[in-house]
């Protein structure tokens, strides 16, 4: 039943926002030097690496000028990219990743091979048991992850040793309690929290 809420959201999804793809595509194009998509390495169910779609939203090659986490006004995002990350809408392509079943629009995110490797052992594996989400509660929580993380003086080691412990408390939450009505409730609060992002 997940699966099939997955394929007929994602699918209706991409259809509806086509316009907005083609406006977004020639916007981030206009903007910066590079292609429209980002495509990085994540590890999915059962630890197998696919490559997520979002919208570019930092200047090419931006791993390789900084940490692959991101922090406060990080320089590296470009200006159309400020406004995509604000309203999530860079987050947008993911949808492909969800009909194609690399992901589903509810789960634990992904996360970079980088950071995978510490997770303890047994966490891994009920993590890594389900497909991972566009949205959880741990993005919710962390919806403003980046100005945490701004005032640090090694952002990737607060992110390691602060942050992410708490992510996979959520993710394991998850894991044990999900159903098809805990998905629709967290898409709601998903696009609560977003819209009161941008409207306050």
């Amino acid at each position: 039943m997940k699966r099939l809420f997955d394929i007929l959201l994602s699918a209706c999804g991409l259809v509806m926002c086509a316009p907005l793809f083609i406006f977004v595509s020639f916007w981030i194009k206009f903007d910066s030097a590079g292609p429209v998509y980002f495509r990085q390495e994540r590890v999915g169910r059962k630890g197998r690496v696919f490559r997520i779609h979002k919208f570019r939203s930092m200047v090419v090659n931006a791993e390789a000028r900084g940490p692959q986490v991101t922090v406060g006004q990080d320089a590296r995002i470009t200006r159309s990219g400020r406004f995509l990350r604000k309203s999530k809408l860079d987050e947008l392509p993911q949808l492909i990743d969800v009909l194609v079943g690399d992901m589903s629009l509810v789960g634990p995110r992904p996360e970079v091979p980088k950071y995978v490797v510490h997770y303890p052992a047994d966490v891994r594996d009920r993590v890594l048991s389900v497909r991972p989400g566009i949205t959880d509660t741990a993005s919710i929580e962390f919806s403003n992850e980046n100005e945490m993380l701004e005032g640090a003086a090694d952002p990737e080691k607060e992110y390691i040793e602060k942050i992410l412990p708490i992510k996979l408390g959520y993710y394991q939450k998850y894991v044990d309690q999900r159903s098809l009505w805990l998905d629709i409730r967290i898409i709601w609060q998903t696009i609560a929290k977003v819209w009161l992002r941008n409207n306050l």
